[in-house]
């Protein structure tokens, strides 16, 4: 156990002494920061350009319907057949030409090269709708008057059981957290798998390997690696906590609103609103299970880069450059990917369904999709705990085979391994 020690320190100290590790371990937090400042800016740019629409209205009701914004200029065309419009259009380098065509019921084609967002289409399509439906309620001797005196709007309100009332950006807020913490613990352990990977395939090309493994057995040279890189990683994690929080904090005081005058006639009833909604979301922040999701990341991170990282380990150690591990990637990045789609199309809709709870279960998936069901639903104690145990146990199977590998392919040069080989070691 002394050598495990020494071993487990040894890797530790190279890893967090690295010079790199230390610039990215401060410079990330900073680049994250500095790609989300950029891509609100490049948003604000693509939200500021403004598109010519050319219109072509045969009925004469329509092009009324279709006013200028600060994003949309309307160029609206006469007495032209649509041929003629087209290449007009075209010639102008109009963005789009929305053709309105004199016929019962309405009938409207948008031609543009692009193609337009669907946010776009459905604005377009409820404009005409609206009107082509005032027009055969009139046409029917029926009052839009009284139509539009009888109507109701409702705000549904939305609350839990115990009365307490969320927003209805609530499931939203869920997504970000549970996908937010899925998809950096997909993250952390491809990162620090390859870590691990890269350290074994660089022993054993530089054949320092061959002196460290006459004084150790393998499988306590393998462990080692793990349990030091996995140590770096939670260390390189905390700062990143630490770094973020302090960014955000800063961040907060310079670009916060300014203090909060007392509500009189300055303030309007929608303003009211939209902080009577930004309460409510902050609410729903503030009733999700964010302690029990920060320990269950730990948790799920330390079993899932042990499980994915010997075999990782396993992969370094039966190839001698790490080109030649491409060929054994694919079944380490599957698991992880279908995790992620499995998490956003099946744990969104139906946390407690069918496909949710299995994958939870399964060791090589359940980090990630565990993790990301603890946000949407009451997920009770004993299902956290059998996913853990069930993790936590296959570890010791996938160790167990991944030592074999090891112990075999860390002394093997000169000869292309694969999935054949990889069997027979396991034999041995």
């Amino acid at each position: 156990m002394d050598k495990l020690w020494l071993i487990i320190k040894r890797e530790y100290l190279n890893k967090v002494r690295n010079r790199t590790f230390i610039i990215m371990t401060f410079v990330s937090p900073l680049i994250f920061v500095g790609v989300a400042l950029l891509v609100g800016f490049l948003t604000s740019i693509n939200n500021d350009t403004v598109r010519e629409i050319a219109v072509l209205d045969e009925t004469g009701d329509y092009a009324p319907l279709f006013k200028d914004t600060k994003r949309t200029d309307y160029i609206f065309i006469e007495n032209e057949d649509i041929k003629t419009a087209i290449t007009a259009s075209e010639t102008a380098d109009y963005y789009g030409l929305l053709y309105i065509k004199d016929k019962r019921p309405v009938e409207a084609t948008f031609y543009s090269d692009d193609a337009p967002s669907m946010e776009y289409i459905n604005d377009i399509e409820e404009r005409i709708n609206k009107k082509a439906t005032e027009d055969n309620l009139i046409a029917r001797n029926i009052s839009l008057q009284v139509i539009q005196e009888t109507k109701v709007e409702t705000d549904l309100k939305l609350q839990n059981y115990t009365g307490v009332q969320t927003s209805k950006a609530n499931g939203w807020i869920k997504m970000a957290f549970g996908g937010g913490a899925g998809y950096l613990l997909m993250m952390f352990i491809i990162i620090y798998g390859n870590m691990v990977m890269r350290s074994v395939i660089e022993e054993k090309t530089n054949r320092i390997i061959e002196i460290i493994i006459s004084s150790v057995k393998p499988i306590y040279l393998m462990i080692g690696k793990i349990t030091g890189t996995s140590l770096a990683g939670i260390t390189q994690f905390l700062i990143w906590v630490v770094v973020g929080g302090i960014l955000f904090t800063v961040l907060s005081v310079i670009l916060g609103p300014e203090a909060m005058q007392s509500p009189g006639n300055e303030v309007a009833m929608g303003q009211l609103e939209n902080m009577d909604k930004m309460q409510l979301m902050i609410n729903d922040v503030m009733q999700l299970p964010l302690l029990k999701l920060v320990i269950c990341f730990f948790i799920y991170f330390i079993g899932g880069y042990f499980l994915y990282a010997a075999i990782y380990t396993a992969i370094g150690a039966a190839v001698d450059n790490e080109t030649d591990t491409q060929q054994f990637m694919l079944p380490v990045i599957l698991p992880l990917i279908l995790s992620i789609y499995v998490g956003f199309f099946s744990v969104m809709e139906s946390p407690h369904g069918t496909v949710a709870v299995i994958f939870s279960y399964i060791p090589l998936t359940s980090p990630i999709v565990m993790l990301m069901r603890i946000p949407f639903g009451d997920i009770a104690y004993w299902e956290i705990i059998v996913s853990m145990l069930l993790l936590y146990t296959s570890i010791f199977g996938v160790a167990w085979l991944a030592s074999k590998i090891y112990r075999v392919g860390i002394l093997m040069y000169g000869k292309k391994t694969n999935w054949k080989e990889l069997y027979k070691w396991l034999k041995y």
